[in-house]
């Protein structure tokens, strides 16, 4: 029978990290003789000494490092519990969509919402790795990616894809071209929308001499039609907004400008998607 308590635990480690008795109470906000009483506790519930006492001067015996190390190991799978239950409880009453782009961000949530009427759908862009430790954590129940990935008790099917252009005003040089490479402007001043998720990953990697002069949307938008700058587009972008006016828009080669999305959740997870796989493409 367990006879004491967590916050026993958490003092033994705050004694293990700090090494003194005023140490470890400074930091609980406890006085010394209250948590040197409450060690005395644990001693007795666990029967045994935990320490070697000497005048003015306290430290771990044998018996209180591997009990140190047995509350560091307690604690992490409390914290684990606490995560893994509060996961749990938000999958019931949400999906939360993680995507490494804005365009399928575009696409999925109403998506989702028609599907999943009784859930709230929340949605956020963060960077790949997070993305995919997230879903292994459940913190996501549906996470895009932009390549595909194979692990045990993860299930990745292909979403779509979305194809990087230039956007060229007719006056620039290379307004002519039928396809370019990322290359060829690189070193050139540029308009940029802000919060691109892994495409400004490689747009820095591709072009690292060029100035990009980033925009929030509206602004960017509105940059365009009257500037001389070159930007980015996609096929997505162009199907959702149009063509830009006086603008020549032209694919861009490199193998990191086309991108094949897909689609990463657990098949036993908490959230019945079948619903919204079924939407997906087959091919």
């Amino acid at each position: 029978m367990i006879v004491f308590e967590l916050y026993q635990l958490e003092q033994l480690l705050a004694f293990a990290e700090c090494g003194t008795l005023s140490g470890a109470a400074e930091r609980l906000h406890l006085s010394q003789p209250a948590l040197s009483r409450s060690m005395q506790r644990l001693e007795a519930e666990l029967q045994v000494s935990l320490f070697d006492r000497q005048k003015n001067k306290i430290k771990f015996n044998e018996n209180g490092r591997m009990a140190a190390e047995y509350a560091r190991q307690v604690m992490e799978k409390c914290q684990d519990m606490i995560g893994r239950v509060q996961a749990f409880d938000r999958s019931q009453r949400t999906i939360l969509l993680g995507s490494c782009a804005p365009a399928p961000l575009w696409e999925i949530p109403p998506v989702l919402s028609d599907l999943y009427p009784d859930r709230t759908i929340s949605s956020e862009m963060r960077e790949n790795d997070v993305l995919l430790q997230g879903l292994r954590d459940n913190f996501y129940q549906l996470i895009i990616l932009p390549y595909p990935v194979e692990e045990p008790g993860i299930s990745c099917v292909k979403y779509g894809e979305e194809h990087l252009y230039f956007s060229l005003p007719p006056a620039h040089p290379l307004s002519g071209s039928k396809e370019l490479y990322m290359k060829d402007l690189n070193g050139e001043t540029m308009l940029l929308r802000n919060r691109l998720g892994f495409w400004r990953n490689v747009t820095d990697q591709k072009m690292p001499d060029t100035r990009f002069l980033e925009q929030e949307d509206v602004a960017f938008e509105e940059l365009v039609k009257f500037s001389a700058l070159p930007s980015f587009t996609t096929d997505v972008v162009l199907h959702r907004e149009g063509n830009p006016v006086n603008r020549v828009n032209i694919p861009i080669l490199d193998d990191e400008a086309n991108v094949t999305y897909y689609c990463l959740y657990k098949p036993h997870g908490l959230n019945d998607l079948n619903a919204f796989l079924k939407t997906l493409p087959t091919d």
